[in-house]
């Protein structure tokens, strides 16, 4: 898939956040409509200083999506290494060092190596995409993500024949992570994709978002992002990511397996036994919205699923 840049913009072209909320939706309609890239918007109501913003295609956007405020998407969080509560990551997570930061690439691949994150970033090209998120607790975002295709990384490392899975594993240090001293999950936090996942060109290896660094509570200084499944899919904080023929054990589905399949795609079909998840309610909003099928992004990726029982490989 082609990611459309824009030319290099000046700061003074770039649009305040509060005057994008103001008019982004007409302009996103009209863009939508078309078919047309669109830009991220480059300014937040704090008034940090941002790159110039680029235009991604808008995979899977719908057209009355807008995306979330900053304040939403820093300040209510599910990461359970920092607390239960969604206030709780931004809470807690100020403490968390990201620099330095090692992550190890291994497994079934010809070119293992431990990694300091700045070299580990040095070889790829950050781009910016907005993605819709869909949270297995029936809320959702629209998001603009910084970061680059896993799938740049997992060639470069050069996968083994016998590689079947990619498993991603999130830094285990109670000290600095306080909810890791309960027994609410495993840890550390393992999650993991089938290969052919996680080398489609919409999974994301991410470092910042709306065009900032990553702030520790979205899971710093390095996290994957999935759009077609649900939220807790999206390891943070990654410290390895493994190739191997197993399928990984991961944290959701070892703790409740009757409630957390592996693939985890975005299904309204299928209802957590809690909950329905045919509907959805976007932050900012009091209407709930339709669930829709890979998270509006069936025309990706639904070819990966072809024959397979999606109910009973939730």
């Amino acid at each position: 898939m082609l990611i459309r840049r824009a030319p290099d913009l000046r700061e003074s072209d770039e649009t305040p956040e509060p005057l994008y909320f103001d008019k982004g939706r007409r302009d996103f309609l009209r863009a939508a409509g078309l078919g047309a890239a669109f830009a991220a918007a480059a300014c937040s109501a704090r008034g940090a200083e941002q790159p110039p913003p680029t235009q991604g295609t808008p995979y899977g956007l719908q057209p009355d999506d807008v995306k979330t405020p900053w304040e939403d998407v820093t300040g209510y969080n599910n990461f359970y290494e920092f607390g239960t509560d969604k206030s709780d990551p931004k809470a807690n997570a100020q403490q968390l060092r990201t620099s330095p930061w090692t992550v190890k690439v291994d497994g079934l691949v010809a070119r293992p190596a431990d990694y300091q994150l700045e070299d580990f970033l040095k070889p790829f090209q950050l781009e910016d995409r907005i993605y819709r998120h869909r949270c297995v607790e029936a809320w959702s975002m629209v998001v603009p993500w910084r970061g680059f295709p896993l799938a740049a990384l997992l060639k470069r490392a050069e996968p083994l024949a016998q590689a079947k899975f990619v498993e991603f594993t999130t830094l285990l240090d109670p000290k600095q992570m306080p909810g890791q001293r309960s027994g609410v999950l495993q840890w550390p936090y393992v999650e993991g994709l089938r290969l052919d996942e996680a080398l489609h060109p919409l999974t994301l290896l991410v470092t910042g978002v709306y065009g900032r660094t990553l702030p520790n509570q979205n899971g710093a200084p390095l996290r994957l992002v999935v759009p077609w499944k649900y939220g807790f899919k999206g390891c943070k904080s990654i410290v390895r990511i493994r190739l191997t023929d197993a399928r990984p054990r991961t944290a959701w589905n070892l703790s409740a397996p009757q409630e957390y399949g592996f693939y985890s795609n975005v299904n309204p079909e299928v209802d957590h036994p809690r909950w329905s998840q045919a509907t959805e309610r976007r932050i900012g909003e009091f209407r709930k919205r339709k669930t829709l099928m890979f998270n509006g992004y069936a025309d990706q990726v639904a070819a990966l699923y072809a024959g397979l029982d999606l109910k009973k490989n939730y």
